[in-house]
């Protein structure tokens, strides 16, 4: 059995999607040959929390933790709600105070690749001295924070250990990145590290093909694609809602602002007053102002519930609930690799999909090639108003339901099966060529 030790920022009692990738996977290494030990910070500064991943953790296996010195916490002093935003990568282009144009150059200027990166020395001393002491077979550091790949690529170099990068999201092209307010030194120090992490890693994982192919023309690393996934959980007891409800989990802010959707909507409430009457929009989680003018300015306000965030598994049962679920991505090229979690959670749920993002995006393959719902880029109105209509149709008629194929290979079960498979390879592609 091989032994991985996984560097990781999120861990229980961590709540939100940051926490679930490597979480799933320690679930199961086991039944597949990989024995983790997790590495996380002792008092991290988390902007959720949600206690019911902790009875996940797998009893057996060792967690080694040590303390990490946050500057968030410092800069919550001038700003808590914009300090809790800012490092969860909620990043308005909107009506930007001093305070936060000042908040964002430091984080992006003095804190390089992240404000986490002042846990690197230490974590690169203390592992050191542990893997001298304990057999470790691969180091694994998942990002983002994304200075966590500095530590492993630190280890690889000093103690010659083999090293998989794993990126849930792309790093100098995520959407956000552009926000930061980076002075040019900043933007070539940020590229040159990237370059320098992506060329040094044994092996690279990625969640989405598009960051795959931004990767391949950097390094010639390997780069392997593992998607997020879906755990297939006990048996929930639900009742579908009686009205038409249209549910979307997860946060809605300013940029991530369907208006084509709010103006098809509010066309067909007009048309139709039984539509009126049927139709129910559920939000689990945070949503902007903009977002809640945009729904009364389409007169759509009376038709909604403001959930706020609610547990995993209160998502997970709502999810079932609904007649139909909706993705809503940014409108923006930056966002085509980005392939949000709760896609996956969806289609275990079986309920027709809704998605809306920029055309090119990879959430498009998945729900074509899956047949779980439509996508529709931001300007397919006449589109989604006919597919909406469609949708409502079957609602009425008692027979609102997707013939979904293939989701079983988006399991948690198996997806940690092609990550084990790349830990047992005797032994990373890099070092045999």
């Amino acid at each position: 059995m091989k032994r991985a030790l996984i560097i990781t920022y999120y861990w229980p009692p961590a709540g939100g999607p940051g926490v679930q990738r490597w979480l799933k996977f320690v679930k199961y290494f086991q039944e597949f040959g990989v024995e983790p030990i997790v590495y996380a910070p002792e008092n991290p500064n988390y902007p959720l929390i949600d206690e019911n991943f902790s009875s996940e953790i797998p009893p057996d296996i060792e967690i080694i933790k040590q303390p990490i010195n946050e500057p968030y916490r410092f800069a919550k002093l001038f700003s808590k709600e914009k300090t809790k935003q800012i490092s969860s990568g909620i990043i308005s282009k909107k009506q930007v105070s001093a305070m936060e144009k000042l908040m964002l150059y430091v984080r992006g200027n003095f804190f390089i690749p992240d404000a986490r990166v002042g846990w690197v020395k230490p974590s690169v001393k203390f592992l050191s001295k542990y893997i001298s002491e304990n057999a470790v077979d691969v180091v694994i550091t998942t990002g983002p924070p994304h200075s966590l790949h500095l530590i492993g690529m630190q280890l690889q170099k000093e103690l010659n250990v083999k090293w998989i990068a794993d990126f849930r999201d792309p790093w100098t092209t995520i959407h956000y990145h552009k926000s930061l307010r980076l002075n040019k030194s900043s933007e070539r120090k940020h590229k040159a590290l990237e370059a320098l992490v992506l060329k040094s890693a044994d092996i690279i994982t990625v969640t989405s093909p598009t960051t795959k192919k931004e990767f391949e023309m950097i390094t010639e690393t390997p780069i392997e694609v593992v998607t997020n996934g879906y755990e297939i959980s006990e048996e929930i007891d639900f009742e579908k809602d009686s009205s038409f409800s249209i549910s979307h989990i997860g946060s809605l802010l300013s940029e991530r602002n369907p208006e084509v959707l709010w103006k098809v909507l509010s066309e067909i409430c007009k048309e139709n007053t039984s539509f009126k009457n049927d139709l129910q929009l559920k939000f689990a989680g945070a949503i902007s102002e903009d977002v809640k003018k945009s729904l009364k300015n389409f007169e759509l306000i009376s038709n909604c519930r403001f959930l706020g965030y609610v547990s995993h598994s209160e998502a997970l049962k709502l999810q079932l609930k609904s007649q139909v679920l909706l993705l809503v991505e940014i409108n923006s090229n930056e966002t085509r690799a980005i392939i949000p979690g709760k896609l996956f959670e969806y289609l275990a749920a079986k309920r027709p999909i809704i998605a809306l993002g920029p055309k090119e995006s990879d959430i498009e393959g998945i729900i074509t090639e899956t047949k779980a719902g439509k996508f529709f880029s931001y300007w397919d109105d006449d589109e989604l108003k006919a597919e909406i209509l469609q949708l409502y149709a079957a609602f009425k008629s008692g027979n609102l339901k997707i013939a979904s194929k293939g989701i079983e290979k988006y399991s948690r079960r198996e997806l940690t099966k092609q990550m084990a498979s790349l830990i047992l390879r005797d032994y990373l592609i890099k070092c045999v060529s």
